[in-house]
């Protein structure tokens, strides 16, 4: 599949992050630049993150949404605010969404409510607003069930509640933090349909998630980072290994022998690590 690399979206430059002095992560660097694909009208960027339990994935991921902010280095993202190329800025919180495994949402406010609280900074109008919320629900099979509360919606239903609410807030840019965990077969195509319908939606969108399912990420990525302790210590993590499977021509492709070398490569790094 041909695609041509243009600029940079995600640029994070020799992070160390911790917490009361504590190093969890250390010379953590990662670029990504925006994809398009030949003949494809848009196509954004997907991004997985591996790493055993308790090896900085969370801490990375409060990182790249600005909760914490790094002891050493910088995270810069596109700035989608100007219409020049290669623009960028400092990452400020709110910039990137964030979807966590228990999909948290307001408990009193319905699905429609949400989405117009997702849209309290936008400068449109009250119609504007309520054309595109209209639009992303019924985009997301949502719409009937826009005055329901929370608790009155099933897990899938509130996992895209969750992802509307990051989209119509952060716009480009969201994590989505073991998104396939505990899901059945079923459960699990939904979950890699809602993946394709943001990525479909720009070329500038890129999704960053984490998973324990070596093949998932092998089979949905077209990037992946393993995190983990380098060899011979213990208290700090950082990139062991960066797989661009776009250039090793395993992106948008159909599972095969390649993907199954790569999960075998990336087990034995996550067992030593």
């Amino acid at each position: 599949m041909s695609y041509r690399e243009q600029d940079t979206i995600l640029y994070v430059d020799n992070i160390s992050v911790g917490y009361e002095g504590k190093t969890i992560l250390k010379d953590v660097s990662i670029i990504e630049k925006n994809i398009v694909r030949d003949g494809h009208a848009s196509t954004g960027q997907t991004i997985a993150v591996l790493g055993r339990s308790g090896r900085g994935k969370s801490t990375l991921f409060r990182a790249l949404t600005g909760l914490v902010k790094p002891m050493s280095g910088q995270i810069l993202i596109s700035d989608m605010s100007t219409e020049v190329a290669d623009d960028a800025k400092v990452l400020a919180e709110g910039d990137v969404g964030f979807v966590d495994q228990k999909y948290t949402l307001f408990r009193h406010k319905t699905v429609y409510q949400i989405c117009q609280y997702a849209l309290r900074k936008s400068k449109a109008t009250k119609e504007e607003k309520d054309k595109l919320i209209t639009e992303f629900l019924t985009e997301w099979g949502l719409l009937e069930h826009k005055d329901k509360y929370s608790c009155e919606l099933s897990g899938g239903q509130r996992q895209r509640t969750a992802i509307i609410e990051q989209m119509l807030s952060s716009k480009h840019f969201m994590i989505l933090d073991e998104p396939f965990s505990g899901l059945d077969v079923g459960n699990i195509e939904k979950v890699k349909t809602s993946f394709q319908k943001i990525l479909d939606a720009d070329e500038y969108n890129t999704i960053i998630f984490s998973t324990h399912d070596i093949r998932l990420a092998a089979e949905l990525a077209d990037s992946i980072y393993i995190i983990g302790n380098p060899e011979g210590v213990t208290d700090y993590s950082t990139i062991l290994k960066h797989y661009d499977l776009k250039k090793m021509g395993l992106a948008w492709t159909k599972y095969g022998d390649g993907h199954r070398k790569l999960v075998a490569d990336i087990k034995e790094i996550l067992l030593k690590s």
